[in-house]
């Protein structure tokens, strides 16, 4: 008679949304007679390859509210200099804006693409369609995928674009309410921060944008788990997410 028999638990990580997490998979193990078969179940693991585009065709021009990206390279070395391995390399999430669609048709209104050819924009992390074309790596996405405008290297800078909010996060906590020095790992990650600057909010159904109830200086609540995650020249970290993900204002 086959015995069933339950294996130990390994940890994988999960790639759904924007950011990482950990996501069990478990082996399960049949045992019979003469062969031992092995079923081994993964979940939320995604992977994404570029399409290449053929050199015979010269030109790529996005349709509706697309845009076309240029991804800027990953960085190969750290600020100290050491040579980083392909597997430590971050995934960039920030390029050019080398053409755009013809915008799109809300109502009666004809809303143009509000980004220009030559502006160096952050997007959502696993946005859009990756294109190997003319030699470069571009992304083909939709503009409200773009999270903002960045001009500098320092994401303080960055010009949140729609229903986007740029928000500096408050620093954990060192201790506990008791006194503790608390570890690196068993830090709360905090979910309050300081608005820094704001997008001009999404478009209504007239194709207008009436703005957005946050103004920087805000101290607010917003929701774990959304966003994009960056950290700043001076080793804070800031976090852009939609307006609808900030769930209160504290005072």
């Amino acid at each position: 008679m086959a015995a069933a028999q339950l294996n130990s638990t390994s940890v994988l990580p999960s790639f759904e949304g924007l950011r990482s997490s950990t996501s069990k998979a478990s082996s399960v193990v049949v045992s019979l007679p003469f062969r031992s078969l092995t079923l081994r179940s993964t979940r939320g693991l995604v992977v994404k390859s570029a399409t290449t585009v053929a050199p015979k065709y010269t030109s790529l021009k996005p349709l509706g509210d697309r845009v076309l990206v240029k991804i800027k390279a990953a960085e190969e070395k750290s600020i100290g200099g050491i040579l980083l391995p392909s597997s430590a390399q971050t995934k960039p999430q920030g390029g050019e804006v080398v053409a755009v669609g013809e915008g799109r048709t809300i109502g009666d209104k004809k809303v143009d693409i509000g980004v220009k050819t030559g502006t160096p924009v952050v997007y959502s992390k696993y946005a859009g369609t990756e294109v190997e074309f003319n030699g470069s790596n571009h992304l083909i996405l939709k503009e409200d995928d773009i999270v903002g405008i960045l001009e500098t290297d320092d994401v303080k800078d960055l010009k949140p674009l729609n229903d986007r909010v740029l928000i500096k996060v408050e620093e954990a906590e060192e201790t506990t309410a008791g006194g503790l020095l608390l570890t690196q790992a068993s830090k709360e990650k905090p979910s309050i921060g300081t608005v820094i600057a704001v997008g001009p909010g999404p478009l209504d159904e007239e194709g207008n944008r009436p703005g957005l109830p946050l103004s920087p200086g805000n101290t607010v609540l917003y929701s774990k788990y959304a966003g994009n995650d960056f950290k700043g020249t001076d080793g804070s970290e800031y976090i852009a997410l939609r307006s609808s993900d900030v769930m209160a204002v504290l005072s």
